[in-house]
């Protein structure tokens, strides 16, 4: 082969081929844990799966970017978090929110154990919104297992030592609360 036909393939074989991201498999592997940090905020699964809708929404938008975001998962997570928060901010009802603690509930329970258990869970659910915002927020999130506190820590702009710390403040003051 002549030089000319070498570096004509050379410049093929080295030429990236931008490939698309598997929006589906993406969907898959995210959509579950967008929707359980959607619905921490809301308290409403249909906003929540509104929400998640609208992440991949976002991704779509964004998807020649992708290749640049170094930690896929806490700039998911981010995005979902901020969505919800702006759906709190127009709606925030308490009958929403008696709503979600029934939902919480085991449906085996009788109706005098369900009435007394969703009870519990709405006193945590007000202890919570009590709680200054940073920590209430931390709270939140951490309660999700699938979240350590580097992402959380990415997810808030924050540091690790101060999630860490938000943690602590949170959980205490959470059981100092319930303790009333």
């Amino acid at each position: 082969m002549d030089a000319i036909g070498e570096q004509s393939l050379q410049w093929f074989a080295a030429e990236r081929v931008e490939a698309e991201p598997d929006l589906t498999a993406l969907v898959h592997d995210y959509s579950g844990l967008l929707y359980r940090v959607a619905l921490a905020l809301l308290h409403n699964p249909s906003e929540a799966e509104d929400v998640v809708q609208d992440v991949f929404l976002r991704v779509l938008q964004r998807q020649r970017q992708l290749d640049k975001i170094v930690e896929l998962r806490p700039w998911l997570v981010r995005i979902a978090w901020n969505l919800a928060l702006d759906r709190c901010r127009r709606v925030r009802t308490r009958q929403m929110d008696d709503l979600f603690a029934e939902t919480l509930v085991s449906a085996d329970l009788p109706a005098d154990q369900t009435l007394a258990e969703a009870g519990r869970i709405r006193r945590v659910l007000d202890a919570m919104d009590r709680l200054p915002k940073r920590e209430r927020e931390t709270l939140l999130l951490s309660a999700m297992d699938e979240l350590s506190s580097a992402e959380i820590a990415a997810v808030l702009g924050r540091s690790e030592s101060s999630v860490r710390s938000l943690l602590f403040r949170a959980r205490t003051h959470l059981r100092q609360r319930l303790e009333l």
